[in-house]
């Protein structure tokens, strides 16, 4: 048997439809982790659909509690074939978001997967069901075609990811002899380009945060009282533009990384943002000046205004407003440590004279750290190497992904290189009605993820 007759039978499988029905049926579980009326669906997801899957590739299965009373059950399942072998962890996330029903286009339901043209619909395909569905898929054709994966796996399953992976650090840190292993190999988030299999290594880091004005109780007429007392709102816009500028650019140093490394420049050199039909066109005057837009998204910090409100924006009255706040987000790479940021920002809106703005981590901050592995690591070549075997072009190397996963859970509290392989791209509409996948990248990500387990078994892989 060999690596070819896997990936040819996992192309059969594709083409034969099983791989859509195994996914449908996944996506049929309305698994979403931001209503708690569907709390029961994690428990299904996990113990009536990958559970059994697993147990029947031979893996010992175990389902946990989270010790985060706000977080869903986690699923780990281990197969153990020799103490001498490399050891893989693979991480997925079972929980999606909300489905928003009655918003998909043509009447679809998001718990039920459907297919136009090259465009499979439904909550999950693509964050994540439909990601770890292929991994899955890949591990148990090289067992079907060799016998044995060669390797040991270990594979994490949470439900709690579209929360912000509520207990999955405590978690981790009291199961980390389980979870131990010599490499990460997981998959989520977009490729670069439709067409351009990818790899990353790493994440942005997010800090949400609050800005607001409060000065004074209720608002007061703007024809009597207009020039006359400070506007909440204007005070807000102008204390935003001391800190990011007209064009996107952030002025406060202590915000921005110090530098970018020449492996990070040399990877993204040559890098294009494309994210597929429907996507936005980048604004190329739009961030730090003298950027790549890949650098802006790779390599470099943002600061985004997610909202704002002052008044009542829906019935308008003539009054200046005595309130104002505005919720923000930095995304931010392993360069600059995020718990200094609060303070920064304090210290310098009091430096431009706004302290009448008052800075805060939102009640739920949603906080994720950033994480990166360097594109010389040896395990970044010898994935590199195995995915360009498997599609006959290289893949594009990403330090990290402009968006942002549990995966400092990964690389610090367990203690392993990380290594993500996307099987979506940008323009897939996850988070939003109407998410899909394409199915092109679907089959080819079957193709190289069993080429990649293939070739894990060979024992070639890095030294441990």
């Amino acid at each position: 048997m060999t690596r070819e007759i896997a990936i040819n039978n996992v192309e059969k499988y594709f083409d034969q439809g099983e791989f859509y029905e195994d996914l449908a049926r996944r996506i049929a579980i309305p698994s979403t982790s931001q209503d708690p009326d569907k709390r029961p669906a994690l428990y299904v997801y996990l113990t009536e659909e990958i559970g059994p899957c697993l147990e029947e590739m031979g893996y010992q299965t175990s389902l946990h509690e989270n010790p985060d009373p706000l977080g869903g059950p986690l699923l780990i399942a281990d197969r153990h074939e020799g103490d001498d072998l490399t050891t893989v962890l693979t991480y997925g996330h079972g929980d999606v978001v909300r489905g928003h029903e009655g918003k998909w286009r043509d009447g679809r339901s998001p718990w039920k997967m459907e297919k136009q043209d090259d465009r499979w619909y439904g909550r999950g395909t693509a964050d994540n069901k439909g990601q770890h569905s292929i991994n899955i898929a890949a591990l148990a054709h090289v067992l079907k075609t060799r016998g044995s994966l060669g390797f040991n796996s270990r594979i994490l399953i949470e439900t709690s990811e579209e929360t912000g992976s509520a207990g999955l650090r405590e978690f981790c840190q009291a199961q980390r002899e389980a979870l131990a292993a010599d490499v990460l190999i997981g998959s989520d988030g977009p490729r670069l380009k439709p067409d351009a299999p990818t790899l990353f290594m790493g994440t942005r880091g997010a800090i949400n945060f609050e800005l607001t004005v409060n000065l004074r109780e209720g608002g007061h007429h703007s024809g009597n009282w207009g020039g006359l007392l400070s506007s909440a709102s204007i005070r807000l816009a102008n204390a935003i533009s001391s800190i990011v500028d007209k064009k996107g650019k952030i002025l406060p140093a202590g915000l921005k990384p110090a530098e970018i490394p020449p492996s990070v420049r040399q990877a993204l050199r040559g890098c294009s943002i494309e994210g597929g039909d429907g996507a936005p066109e980048v604004d190329p005057e739009w961030g730090e000046p003298g950027l790549t837009p890949a650098e802006q998204v790779f390599a470099w910090n943002s600061f985004e205004v997610l909202a704002m409100k002052a008044g009542d924006p829906e019935k308008v009255v003539n009054a200046v407003p005595p309130r104002a706040t505005a919720w923000c987000q930095i995304r931010f790479t392993v360069d600059r440590d995020p718990n200094t940021f609060l303070s920064l920002i304090r210290d310098h809106l009091d430096q431009q004279g706004f302290d009448d703005v008052a800075v805060g981590q939102q009640e739920d901050g949603f906080m994720m750290q950033a994480t990166r592995l360097l594109p010389d690591h040896p395990w970044v070549k010898w994935a590199s190497a195995s995915v360009e075997k498997t599609m006959k072009k290289a893949p594009v190397i990403l330090p990290n992904l402009g968006g942002s996963l549990p995966n400092d859970v990964f690389s610090d509290v367990i203690g392993m290189p990380t290594i993500w392989v996307p099987h979506s791209y940008a323009a897939c509409s996850q988070h939003a009605p109407n998410e899909h996948v394409l199915a092109p990248i679907m089959r080819e990500g079957l193709q190289m993820m069993t080429g990649l387990f293939w070739d894990m078994g060979e024992g070639n892989t890095p030294v441990k």
